[in-house]
């Protein structure tokens, strides 16, 4: 059955994939606005959250790698500052969110209140721990924002900072608390929900489950371009079980097309509103966790790349460095660059550069004038290469 779908080549497969997720196109001139921004958001549906920081944050790295030299602080004020415009919840990982996802996601919210979701380590506050998360949601409606390092001060008796992070991060998986703003060292200061939300997005009706999770999964196959069902589920973490009827009846409704893809396994969805570009003109450096690579399997089968981050790596096994970029260039993945902001001395500094194979013979030109305008976006003085990578000597000479 699967020989009688439609064939698409990898090289198409790539360009609707880029397509999909804004990366096919050359950036778009002019100063950025909070109106792009937004619209990116809904293009990618979300920003992931990680605390890492070498480069930047990881929130602001995919609309660097898509809209250029933009304001952080526009994604500031729509995460955490007035008027709100997205909020925080566990999608892919911890991620920032359209309003409209809001809905799509309470039965999540539900099930971690019940114990069917979320980090098993919190659900002993389901029942016989109860009493504990009743407390500090009473304190924070009665005291207003309050971050786990609010909660350790002063602690008496049972309370402990382990502890009381553990029942802030299960009253947030239930949806009984949400992030009001950062702190200091990027710390989720909790309120509730009704006094961070807009009013109009806690009033839409809740979706049910199996409507929630198709609705999900049709905006993982817009997002995406063409897919397998398992790329469809993990860009939401939804499981293969419960998602295999939504895309059986998406598929049956004409939304997803079900296609081969050349050098593909599985059998892959294509959207029914996917571009098809003829070329892609883009290129970008990509954070670790960027929606075009952070299902690795996706990234080999896109684009040969077998990539993993090596932050946990001994130093002496990694491969291509601690915190590394891949480097897109048109329609594949032309390098990859360990990267580290030196804030102390205003560089950006390249700890290693490595070509991939089959890099087009304009991949280090194309590289440093990427590099110069990260350097630019970070505020960063200079771009500095160390001698490691095999690309290294060449980049050298750009700078």
């Amino acid at each position: 059955m699967a020989d009688a779908l439609p064939l698409l080549s990898l090289k198409q497969a790539r360009r609707i994939a880029l397509g999909a997720q804004g990366l096919a196109r050359p950036r778009p001139a002019g100063p950025v606005s909070e109106r792009r921004l937004l619209a990116l958001a809904e293009k990618l549906n979300l920003f992931q959250i990680d605390s890492v920081n070498v480069v930047s944050r990881a929130h602001y790295l995919p609309a660097f790698s898509r809209l250029g030299d933009y304001p952080t602080q526009l994604l500031d004020r729509a995460a955490w500052g007035k008027p709100r415009r997205l909020f925080e919840y566990w999608a892919h990982e911890a991620s920032l969110l359209p309003f409209e996802l809001h809905p799509l996601l309470r039965w999540r919210m539900a099930e971690a209140e019940r114990g069917e979701a979320g980090w098993k380590s919190l659900r002993s506050f389901v029942e016989e721990r109860r009493g504990e998360a009743d407390a500090i949601l009473a304190r924070i409606a009665a005291e207003g924002p309050l971050a786990a390092s609010d909660l350790e001060k002063g602690r008496t008796g049972w309370w402990e900072w382990s502890g009381a992070k553990r029942v802030l991060e299960w009253l947030f998986w239930a949806g009984k608390i949400t992030t009001a703003t950062r702190r200091g060292s990027f710390e989720r200061v909790y309120d509730l929900p009704e006094r961070v939300l807009p009013r109009r997005i806690l009033a839409l009706p809740t979706t049910s489950k199996a409507e929630a999770q198709r609705a999900l999964l049709e905006r993982a196959a817009r997002a995406l371009g063409v897919a397998t069902s398992r790329d469809l589920r993990d860009y939401f973490r939804l499981s293969p079980g419960e998602t295999a009827p939504g895309i059986a009846e998406l598929a049956e409704e004409g939304v997803l097309q079900p296609v081969r893809v050349q050098g593909w396994r599985d059998v892959a969805y294509l959207h029914q509103d996917a571009a098809r570009p003829r070329a892609t003109e883009a290129q970008a450096l990509l954070a670790p966790f960027d929606p075009l690579i952070w299902e690795r399997s996706r990234a080999e089968r896109l684009f040969g790349l077998h990539y993993r981050i090596e932050i946990y790596t001994p130093a002496e096994k990694r491969v291509h460095g601690y915190y590394v970029l891949p480097f897109l260039l048109r329609d594949g993945i032309a390098a990859r660059v360990d990267l580290k902001a030196d804030r102390k001395h205003g560089h950006l500094l390249v700890q290693s550069a490595h070509r991939e194979a089959g890099a087009p013979e304009d991949t280090t030109e194309a590289l440093g004038a990427e590099l110069r305008l990260m350097a630019q976006w970070l505020g960063s003085k200079e771009v500095r290469v160390e001698r490691k990578g095999d690309l290294a000597e060449a980049l050298q000479r750009e700078f």
